[in-house]
């Protein structure tokens, strides 16, 4: 199936784009390329062979997700400066102009 210039003209006209008549030529030319590789694409026969949908082999990185315990409250905070009420004190870095901010 070859495509012609009027074809490629309706098509951009649907499209709402404009071409000038060297443009269209040459995108004639070019679908006409594609159209070809299709159709040869085609006529080769597939049958029994896997779907691919990557070019590499694809596996999943993400481990399994297993409650492990967590770290000793008294071994995290055994190099703190400072502390309250079991959370560590750091100095302000924005000052908004308060006393103490």
């Amino acid at each position: 199936m070859a495509i012609n210039e009027t074809e490629v003209n309706h098509v951009a006209k649907l499209s709402k784009l404009a071409f000038k008549d060297n443009e269209i030529a040459h995108f004639t030319e070019q679908m006409d390329k594609i159209i070809g590789m299709v159709e040869q694409l085609e006529q080769i026969d597939t049958t029994g062979v896997p779907v691919t949908t990557h070019a590499l082999e694809t596996i999943n990185v993400m481990r399994e997700d297993v409650a492990v315990p967590g770290f000793d409250r008294t071994e995290l905070f055994k190099n703190v400066k400072t502390e309250k009420d079991g959370l560590i004190r750091v100095p302000a870095i924005m000052d908004n102009g308060e006393a103490g901010a």
